[in-house]
């Protein structure tokens, strides 16, 4: 059985507003704020640059709240945060 990939919540480790312009869509974090990205996202070239350079960092996997929420925001049918 296959392993299901799983999101992360992402942190700006920067002391500077951080913009990263992925293929899905482009996300800017403030000094030390998170955000969720998809399991989609995590493999976008754009942000692992970010990550090698330590812009930002991984905090920890999603939960399925948080994917499911992402999700939902992604298509369209939540709030962003």
């Amino acid at each position: 059985m296959a392993k299901k990939r799983r999101g992360m919540i992402i942190k700006n480790a920067n002391t500077r507003p951080v913009e990263i312009a992925m293929a899905t869509r482009t996300i800017r974090l403030e000094p030390g704020q998170e955000e969720v990205i998809s399991a989609e996202e995590v493999r976008d070239a754009v942000l692992r640059e970010h990550l090698q350079v330590r812009a930002i960092s991984i905090v920890r996997p999603t939960t399925e709240e948080e994917e499911e929420a992402l999700r939902r925001i992604l298509n369209g049918n939540g709030a962003s945060t």
